[in-house]
């Protein structure tokens, strides 16, 4: 039985027309067909060129036609389950469902200064906890800490996966770098679980070789895959949303291509990662308006001509550095955006700044704007109950009254939605006398309790003993490698 997540039960944000999603559609071909992409793996070369592509091994570009884009979207699944180590956790992607994913940053951040600094071991095992803990946080993302203090960059994505699987029972994404797959993969199928790995694309239209290794070696394992674009408005695509989304898109369709030739029918999570670039720095612009704009189009696109599930990438990303009101309005409206348009997987939970830093502060804060809007997209239920008529005929005009009937106990929680770091109650002597908290004092004080009551349900010994041996063979690898 997998995670309800939540539904978009209202009609879906539609930004253009349909003959504009055609125009956009019809140009991405002609980018497939007439520029390509530069595949750098010679195994990916053979592979396309054996079923029609038209590729050139010194440029190692691959031309793609239509009939193989098309024949590829409709081998790939529309819903699919994902795995998650215990069962109620798994995830249903594709269709109306909407599910909020933790953001990930390499750094914690000291909640006096707001600077960040490498977490601790257990810091990073106590995010995981309260990842695990939170209620609208359905999957974790492939790192929320990168690693973490005196840990080897060699080690870090192994270290981090093990305290996934050993501290939470969620679906997770796991990264890929140095063959960490290698072990990464061991310790998924140790643990009997899976999880989702893949490619990201390098922009403009290439992907590295790399990225193809880990997605051969995920295919293998039977696993789903995710394939991310990674454009830049105005640095590594067009700096309009219409051209990049072409650019972008590209990306993505000769990369199903191309995982649908390993292995048809394997599971994809298509992720939109553009941002626009900021021209006064020349950094990516996290939390511009740009980009929610640019997620409601691409979701409109992939909803209606393609079907495959999708992942908004850049929805949990803002530009404030620290935890505030910068943060909060950033957001909530890439949130709202993103699950009004569709998407089937947000990335939300615990980002401060730039996938620079991340907070479980922060990821308590996030959860109850993602259970406000999920509340929302959920909408309203409208029958002969709801509507109420026989019990407004009964109440009446003034003096009557609505607080003490069976009606109001019934329904007001289903109505109403209440977050829990905040302070819905208190009047302002009140407020004054319980010493001025905001949100983030009460979001610390559920850390703390988190922390101290939650225990997820542990892997059997025998599994945690495997992933130890993993993990030290992981570390010889890297030794003989010279990297630690």
């Amino acid at each position: 039985m997998a995670l309800a997540g939540f539904k978009l039960k209202i009609s879906p944000l539609e930004i253009i027309r349909e003959e504009e999603v055609e125009n956009i559609h019809s140009a991405t071909i002609k980018v497939l067909e007439e520029t390509g992409v530069r595949i750098e793996s010679r195994w990916a070369l053979d592979l396309l060129k054996e079923n029609g592509c038209l590729v050139d091994p010194e440029t190692m570009n691959a031309k793609f036609s239509e009939e193989l884009i098309e024949e590829s979207i409709k081998t790939t699944p529309k819903i699919f389950n994902f795995k998650a180590r215990e069962e109620k956790n798994d995830v249903l992607l594709g269709g109306d469902t909407v599910y909020f994913h933790s953001a990930p940053g390499m750094n914690t951040i000291d909640l006096d200064t707001f600077e960040p600094r490498p977490p601790t071991r257990q810091e990073h095992i106590n995010y995981i906890k309260i990842l695990d803990y939170l209620p609208n946080l359905h999957k974790l993302s492939a790192y929320p800490y990168w690693g973490y203090e005196g840990i080897s960059p060699a080690m870090a994505i192994p270290e981090s996966c093990a305290i996934k699987i050993l501290y939470s029972t969620k679906t997770q994404e796991v990264a890929y770098n140095l063959d960490s797959e290698i072990f990464t993969l061991k310790m998924a199928q140790a643990a009997g679980i899976e999880y989702m790995s893949g490619l990201h694309t390098t922009s403009p239209l290439g992907v590295d070789e790399a990225s193809i290794i880990n997605t051969r070696r995920t295919i293998g394992a039977g696993f789903p895959v995710y394939i991310a674009n990674g454009c830049t408005c105005g640095g590594t695509s067009p700096i309009t949303t219409a051209g990049s989304l072409v650019v972008a898109n590209a990306e993505l369709l000769s990369m199903i291509a191309l995982v649908q030739l390993i292995k048809r029918g394997t599971r994809i999570l298509v992720w939109d990662v553009v941002w626009p670039m900021n021209m006064r720095s020349g950094t990516p612009f996290f939390g511009q308006i740009q980009d929610s704009l640019e997620n409601a189009i691409f979701n409109q696109i992939w909803r209606s001509k393609y079907k495959i599930p999708i992942s908004n990438g850049t929805v949990g990303y803002g530009s404030a550095k620290n935890i505030g009101f910068q943060s909060g309005y950033e957001k909530g409206i890439a949130s709202m955006v993103s699950a009004l348009s569709g998407a089937n997987n947000i990335q939300f939970h615990g980002h401060v700044f730039g996938e620079l830093s991340a907070h479980p502060v922060q990821a308590i804060l996030d959860d109850d704007i993602a259970g406000m809007v999920g509340h929302f997209i959920e909408g309203e239920e409208i029958n002969k109950e709801t509507i109420a008529l026989d019990l407004i005929r009964e109440v009446g005009t003034i003096p009557g009254q609505y607080l003490n009937k069976e009606h109001t106990r019934k329904w007001w929680k289903t109505e109403q939605f209440m977050g829990e770091a905040v302070d819905y109650t208190s009047t302002y002597p009140e407020w004054i006398r319980k010493g001025k908290k905001n949100a983030i004092d009460y979001a610390k004080e559920r850390m703390e309790s988190i922390i101290a009551s939650y225990q997820p349900l542990q892997l059997a010994g025998e599994k945690i003993e495997e992933i130890g041996k993993i993990l030290r063979e992981a570390e010889n690898y890297y030794k003989t490698k010279g990297m630690l």
